[in-house]
Parts: C-alpha cells; sequence; structure tokens
C-alpha cells in the first residue's frame, strides 16, 4: 500500500506554526489540516487564536470553528474527521499539511493509533468523579501514576477528564491506556509523514511572542469573548481553554485585570513547556529555529530543502 504523503508543522503555542504551515500549503498546492483541540470549537476565535481570512492568504482550513461548546469530542473523534479530511484532500491531488500544537491528536491520527471500544461505564465514572473533587487533582494523578506512569507524564492537573478516563479504562479492561496505546501501533500507519518542529533557541524569544499574542488578544476583544463564556456552563471542555478560565476571577471581582492577564501570560508559558517536552519525544521531528536566521525568507528556505526532498521522494 503507497502511504499517503502528509506534511505535519508542530511546535508550541506562538512559534508561528500557523504562517509556516501556509507558506508551506502555497508551495506545493496543499490544505490545511488544524491539529489543535480548542479551535475545533464554535465562537471560540480570539482565545484559541484561529487563524483570520486574511492570515490563511487563501489556503483553505479544514477542522476549524465546527464543534458546539456544549458537546463532548474526543481524540477519537477527530481522528476520524481528520482521516476522512486527509482522503479528500488526497483525491483532490492536495498535500495535507497538518499543523497544530495538540500532541495527543497528532500523534494518533499520524501513528494509527486505535482506540479502545470500551463503553464509558457512569457508575465507574461516577465514582471516580466524586473522588477527583474531594481528594483532589494531584491524588488522582498520583493514583494513576501508580498503574500507568507514562499515561500520567503526560496529562496536566487541570486534565479531569483523561485523568478519570484513564482511570475508568483500566478498571473496565485491566488493561493501562499506555499499554492499549502500544497495541495499536501493530497496525501500521497509512501516512508518510515530514514532521517538521519549530522552537526557539532562546526561550525567552518564545516568551516575549506568547506575552505579545496575549495582548493582541485582549487588544482584539478577548475581554468580551471570554465573558461570554463565564456566563455560560463553564464545566464543559470548551471552556477550560486558556484564556478564558484565567480570566474568571475578574469577572468574579475577586482579581484585578492585570493580575489575571500576568496569569493568563504564565499558564500559556507552561503550556508552551508542556508541548515542548511532548514534541522533544519523537525523534522524527525535524526542528526548526527561527532565531537561527536573519529573516522569515531565510528560514522558509531551509523548510523548504526538507519539503523538496519529501516531496520529490513522494512523487516518484
Amino acid at each position: 500500500m503507497k502511504r499517503i504523503p502528509v506534511i505535519a508543522v508542530v511546535g508550541p503555542t506562538a512559534s508561528g506554526k500557523t504562517a509556516l504551515a501556509i507558506e508551506i500549503a502555497k508551495r506545493y498546492s496543499g490544505e490545511v489540516v488544524s491539529a489543535d483541540s480548542m479551535q475545533i470549537y464554535e465562537k471560540m476565535d480570539i482565545a484559541t487564536a484561529k487563524p483570520s481570512l486574511d492570515e490563511m492568504q487563501g489556503i483553505p482550513h479544514h477542522l476549524i470553528g465546527f464543534q458546539p461548546i456544549s458537546e463532548k469530542f474526543s481524540v477519537a473523534d477527530y481522528v476520524k474527521l481528520a482521516s476522512a479530511a486527509i482522503s479528500k484532500l488526497c483525491e483532490k491531488g492536495k498535500l495535507p499539511v497538518v499543523a497544530g500544537g495538540t500532541g495527543l491528536y497528532i500523534d494518533s491520527l499520524l501513528e494509527n493509533i486505535k482506540f479502545s471500544k470500551e463503553k464509558s461505564n457512569s457508575e465507574i465514572r461516577s465514582e471516580l468523579s466524586e473522588m477527583f473533587d474531594s481528594m483532589g487533582a494531584q491524588y488522582m494523578l498520583d493514583m494513576l501514576s501508580e498503574i500507568d506512569s507514562q499515561a500520567a507524564e503526560k496529562l496536566h492537573l487541570n486534565d479531569k477528564s483523561r485523568i478519570i478516563r484513564a482511570l475508568e479504562v483500566y478498571r473496565l479492561t485491566g488493561k493501562t491506556m499506555t499499554e492499549q496505546k502500544e497495541l495499536s501501533r501493530l497496525e501500521d500507519t497509512p501516512y508518510n509523514t515530514l514532521y517538521i518542529g519549530i522552537n526557539y533557541r532562546d526561550r525567552n524569544v518564545l516568551y516575549d511572542r506568547i506575552n505579545r499574542r496575549v495582548d493582541i488578544m485582549l487588544e482584539s476583544g478577548l475581554l468580551d469573548e471570554a465573558a461570554q463564556f463565564y456566563n455560560t456552563d463553564n464545566t464543559t471542555t470548551a471552556c477550560q481553554a486558556i484564556g478564558y478560565k484565567e480570566l474568571s476571577p475578574y469577572f468574579k471581582g475577586e482579581k484585578e485585570l492585570n493580575e489575571c492577564v500576568e496569569n493568563l501570560k504564565m499558564q500559556t508559558r507552561r503550556y508552551a513547556k508542556r508541548q515542548l517536552t511532548w514534541f522533544r519525544k519523537n525523534e522524527k521531528i525535524n526542528w526548526i529555529y527561527p532565531d537561527d536566521f536573519s529573516n522569515s525568507n531565510e528560514m522558509y528556505e531551509r523548510v523548504f530543502n526538507l519539503t523538496d526532498d519529501f516531496y520529490a521522494e513522494v512523487q516518484r
């Protein structure tokens, strides 16, 4: 079976993934398939840094802004939709450019990871949820670490749903999520992927970009957007997006705006560190450091040396 060629642009938030993915798509008559777990939701435009029409430069983007915030969406749902999008692009003769910072989505899609078909057990899930609320996130994450340290390392304390799901799956099947993931890799991937990662040698450059992005978001109306979500059911996964929950204390009158904004910047920087920790484990990634180059054109030339070789090879 001939594998479908895919270029994946990955990296931390605010690193420049969107711009690079668009340049690659322009060069090879491609289209972008988003791999961002928050950009999938409707109305969440500013906080999730969805690319504007001007930024897209006429390049179609898939899996952005289609999911109602009130509905659940799983990794398996993403893989199903993204796989279908890639297949359609292949049929049209377009190069799929997968771009995003959600490592779980990217790995699950491009490594062809299959998911357990075990249904959720409401009694077990309710029991674990009550335990989470009473004992705390750290207690539950430690519990998971005892049975599945690899899965626990990849989860954040705030990720209540995935911590509970990992524990639930073990209770239901006797197998950890990591064991199931390894078993799922027995089936080969249908994709031939060139991974390109963006990072910065000087971490402060990335952090400055993050801080500036937050400032731009605020200038663009983040406060008004966050207020709309504050007045809705804030227990949904969508409403836990970075950019909303950090501003909640301001709306409650508990903190000043500038204090909330500084916390938002800090939490975004921490998120970037977690993203980099995830992606560094992928030895297939070709890392590009924008601060190695005097301008973006030089960086693009370096990237195109990689992509040209890849594209020539897959065209043979």
